[in-house]
C-alpha cells in the first residue's frame, strides 16, 4: 500500500535574486523559541552552530529586521518579526492541511490502481475534526487501507447517499438545535439503508486571544464595534450551528465585523486568532487549546459516522469498528481536550440517535 504525504512549503523573495526557502529557517527559529539558545537549536535541527548563524545573517539582511534578541548570559529569545513567521508558518499548515490530505490520499488511490489485485480500501468522508484525525492515525499504524476526502458535514452525507464514499462524518448539537441540524442531514440519511457510529461529543465555542483581553463572554460580543470575528465556510457544520444559534438570539450576521472572514478548519480558525488578525472565532475547544488561546464553551455536540447497513458486516468496516470500539482508542478521544469518548464506537439507529426522527 502506497503512503503520500504533502506538506506546505513556502519561500520568501525581495527584490532580484534574494529569494530563501523557509523550511530550516522556520524550523531552526521555532528551535530557538523552544530553547532559548542558538549553539542547542542548531543541534535540534541537525546543523551546524556556523550555518545556523549563517541563516539567520542571511534571513536578517532579506528582512532588513533582526530575528531575535540575544545577550551574553541572558540566551536568545524570538523578535516580533521572528514570531509573526512562526504564526504565519502555522497558519498555513492549519489551513491547507485537510485539502493536502485529501489531495494525498487521492494520489494513493490512483497509484494503487497500477496494482494488479490491489487491495479494497474504507472510503471516508469526513468534516475534519481532532478525533477524526485520532482515528485515520490509529488506521494508518495498522495499515488499514483508508482513501480519505475532507468536506463540510453536509457534502460528507450527500455523498454517502450517492455511494461515493463508505462512512460519512457529520456533527449535530445537543439541546434545541438538534431537530434544525438533523432536518438538514435528513434528506439523504435513510432509517433503512444507514446507520450511525457515535465518534465523540466535544465542546463548541467561541475562540479569543490568550487572556482575552476584549473581555469576550457571549455571542452578542459579536456586535461590538472594536471587535473582528473570523467564520468557518458556508456550508460547515460549525457555520450553520453558529446561524441556528445567532438566529435564537436575535442577532443579526450582517452586523458582525469580519462574519465573511473564512477558514476551513477548527485549527484555522485558532492560527488566525493566535496571529492577531481577529479577535474571536466560532469551533471547538481543542483547537484552542492547542494555540494557546482561551476558549468560551457554549454548546455541545455529537459527531458521528453515518455507514450503510449492508456495509457494517464488510472486514474492512469490521476492522474500523473494532477499533472505533477499543478501550485505547476512547482513551485517545478522552485526551483531546473539550471531547468526550466514554460512548466512542456505539452503533444507533437513526431513530435512536435522534428523537425527532421517531
Amino acid at each position: 500500500m502506497f503512503k503520500v504525504t504533502i506538506k506546505p512549503h513556502w519561500e520568501i523573495s525581495h527584490g532580484v535574486g534574494l529569494t530563501m526557502d523557509t523550511a530550516v529557517l522556520l524550523a531552526l527559529l521555532s528551535a530557538v523559541q523552544e530553547t532559548g539558545s542558538i549553539a542547542n537549536a542548531a543541534k535540534k535541527v541537525n546543523i551546524s552552530y556556523r550555518n545556523a548563524w549563517g541563516l539567520l545573517r542571511d534571513a536578517e539582511s532579506l528582512f532588513g529586521h533582526p530575528l531575535l534578541q540575544t545577550g551574553r548570559g541572558r540566551g536568545s529569545s524570538l523578535l516580533p518579526l521572528a514570531e509573526k513567521l512562526i504564526w504565519a508558518d502555522r497558519r498555513i499548515a492549519a489551513r491547507l492541511s485537510p485539502t493536502l490530505e485529501t489531495l494525498a490520499s487521492e494520489l494513493e488511490g490512483e497509484l494503487g490502481k497500477t496494482i494488479v489485485d490491489r487491495p479494497p480500501s474504507i472510503r471516508l468522508s469526513a468534516s475534519h475534526g481532532f478525533a477524526v484525525a485520532a482515528l485515520l492515525h490509529q488506521l494508518n499504524s495498522m495499515q488499514v487501507p483508508v482513501e480519505l476526502r475532507y468536506r463540510n458535514s453536509t457534502d460528507a452525507v450527500a455523498a454517502l447517499s450517492r455511494r461515493e464514499c463508505d462512512l460519512a462524518g457529520f456533527h449535530v448539537p445537543l439541546g434545541e438545535f438538534e431537530a434544525a441540524a438533523v432536518a438538514c442531514y435528513s434528506h439523504w440519511l435513510s432509517n433503512k439503508k444507514h446507520c450511525l457510529i457515535h465518534l465523540a461529543v466535544r465542546n463548541q465555542g467561541l475562540i479569543v486571544a490568550a487572556g482575552n483581553p476584549k473581555n469576550i463572554v457571549a455571542l452578542s460580543d459579536l456586535h461590538r464595534k472594536d471587535v473582528l470575528f473570523v467564520n468557518r465556510q458556508t456550508g460547515s457544520g460549525t457555520r450553520m450551528l453558529l446561524e441556528l444559534m445567532l438566529t435564537k438570539a436575535a442577532l443579526s450576521p450582517a452586523s458582525i465585523d469580519g462574519f465573511e472572514n473564512a477558514e476551513f478548519t477548527h485549527s484555522a480558525i485558532a492560527a488566525y486568532i493566535a496571529s492577531g488578525m481577529a479577535d474571536v472565532g466560532f469551533g471547538v475547544q481543542t483547537a484552542a487549546d492547542r494555540f494557546g488561546l482561551h476558549f468560551i464553551p457554549l454548546i455541545r455536540e455529537r459527531y458521528f459516522f453515518a455507514l450503510p447497513i449492508s456495509a457494517m458486516q464488510d472486514p474492512l468496516m469490521q476492522q474500523v469498528i473494532t477499533v472505533l470500539q477499543s478501550t485505547a482508542f476512547r482513551d485517545t478521544v478522552n485526551l483531546l481536550p473539550g471531547y468526550d469518548g466514554s460512548a466512542t464506537g456505539t452503533i444507533l439507529t437513526l431513530p435512536e440517535a435522534f428523537e425527532s426522527l421517531d
